[in-house]
């Protein structure tokens, strides 16, 4: 009976070393401060530390950053002060596109450009831009075989002009068909996940709270180093509400560089995310610590009565 004990606690021993020598490979997080959004969104002097806005946008401090109302021909912007400048990054965001009557337009659009808070006329932002631009559009002008809305992807270099006699069609370097997410009854969501000069992805919830549709990935995708975050949303002669609820940006970062070059996090203002760290880590050192202790005690407890029997087996 001792010798399978002895042989499990050395088996959890060994595996136990194993375990706490292998590099932690998860991808971690640290909350982006200067890139995300909550109620109620103003400061004390009414202005945003971390974002700018302009056009028709108007902010209910309780519930929305709306774009557009439902009135034609509003264009409406919300853009970052600061650069997104983090190497990898997931942005999270819920958001609302609603009104009233069958006949809506035009839509909305994301956008991570060096070009920021400038009006134009491509979802209320600016055309020949460079960088990323995602639409939201929910208003077919001329694209057969294409079910609205439409959620598609387009990188910019500057020059390009975006297609919007056919929604895009000549630029789309990804995109998706969404129906139902316009007026969804459950909290509409898109998420963000960039690792750079290595994939893109982006992520739905429309259908049901925490069912998450992809989108899609775009692989080896280069953004600007240095590219502001941004929000904006147009209505010509049909319109909608435009309502942005909740921004949550993270960096993202491995220790273990188990995608190639270990990924140390961009640095974060303020002093509360890096106590938080440094805390996380020595805690799970001393759990580690503990962990292992237990098991060496464990082995040895049971080596100990082992010899002790085989001793008084030979009496």
């Amino acid at each position: 009976m001792l010798l399978p004990r002895l042989s499990s606690a050395l088996g959890l021993l060994a595996l136990s070393m194993g375990v706490f020598g292998q590099d932690d490979s998860d991808v971690k997080s640290i909350p982006l401060r200067t890139h995300s959004l909550v109620s109620p969104y103003l400061d004390t002097d009414m202005q945003s530390r971390w974002f700018d806005f302009g056009g028709d946008t108007i902010i209910r401090a309780d519930q929305y950053i709306r774009l557009t109302s439902d009135r034609p021909s509003q264009q409406g912007w919300l853009f970052s002060r600061v650069p997104l400048t983090a190497t990898n990054w997931e942005v999270e965001f819920e958001f609302k596109i609603h009104g009233q009557g069958n006949l809506h337009g035009d839509g909305m659009a994301i956008w991570v450009t060096k070009q920021r808070s400038t009006p134009g006329p491509v979802f209320g932002s600016t055309d020949r831009f460079e960088g990323l631009g995602i639409f939201f559009d929910t208003y077919k002008n001329n694209r057969p075989g294409v079910t609205f809305p439409y959620v598609m992807a387009m990188m910019g270099d500057g020059q390009t002009t975006y297609d919007q006699a056919n929604d895009g069609k000549a630029n789309e370097l990804a995109g998706c068909s969404a129906r139902g997410l316009r007026g969804a009854s459950v909290p509409t969501k898109a998420r963000m996940t960039y690792f750079q000069d290595k994939s893109f992805t982006l992520d739905l919830q429309y259908k049901r709270e925490d069912d998450w549709q992809r989108c899609f990935e775009i692989p080896n995708l280069s953004i600007p180093s240095v590219a502001y975050l941004g929000f904006s949303a147009e209505t010509g002669e049909l319109s909608d509400n435009h309502d942005i609820i909740r921004v949550d940006a993270k960096n993202l970062y491995s220790t273990s560089g188990a995608s190639g070059k270990s990924t140390r996090p961009e640095p974060v203002r303020g002093k509360s995310t890096v106590q938080q760290k440094k805390s996380g880590g020595w805690l799970w050192f001393f759990f580690k610590l503990i962990m292992f202790g237990g098991v060496c005690y464990g082995g040895f407890t049971g080596y100990k009565i082992y010899i002790k029997s085989r001793r008084s087996s030979r009496f």
